[in-house]
């Protein structure tokens, strides 16, 4: 398995729309393994594929040692809502507090193509749907007040001024 770089905001594949997977191949569990790696490599516990410059809709987690992948997933139901402190692979170094879903039931598809259906609560909920969120576009920094938005942008601008 390989590293894969991690595109960091603002990147416009952070943003695109991904395609769903149709083949499940040896080039699909090649592409699972380098995330695992990756998302390891730098201590994270979930990626999606647009996060390594692959606009497909595949997401790996690792939650307390239980290993997951989703490919081509989509949340049926969420319910209530709850406040966690966030951070993304995408925005290094940011933390912020968001709202996310208390419960959240999700289908997709296992690396073989095999339909799962999975019923989440608490701070795995929160993981799931951060993972999705990132195969619809949708970013951490989205999830922010207007004047933390703005502020992150101007925070993020600086960081990479000065590299």
């Amino acid at each position: 398995m390989a590293l894969r770089t991690i595109c960091v905001y603002p990147d416009p594949v952070l943003r695109e729309e991904t395609a769903s997977v149709t083949e499940f191949d040896e080039e699909l569990k090649t592409l699972v393994g380098d995330m695992f790696d990756t998302m390891y490599a730098n201590d994270g516990i979930g990626l999606a594929a647009p996060q390594v410059g692959v606009a497909k809709r595949i997401v790996v987690i690792d939650y307390h040692g239980d290993k997951f992948v989703l490919v081509n997933p989509e949340v049926v139901e969420a319910e209530g809502s709850v406040i966690n402190e966030e951070g993304c692979l995408s925005f290094p170094g940011i933390y912020e507090k968001v709202a996310s879903p208390e419960k959240l039931t999700v289908v997709y598809q296992d690396e073989n193509g095999v339909s799962q259906r999975r019923e989440l609560d608490g701070f795995c909920a929160c993981v799931f749907s951060h993972e999705i969120d990132h195969l619809n576009g949708r970013l951490l920094i989205d999830r922010v007040s207007p004047l933390k938005r703005q502020f992150l942008k101007k925070k993020i601008a600086k960081r990479a001024a000065e590299k």
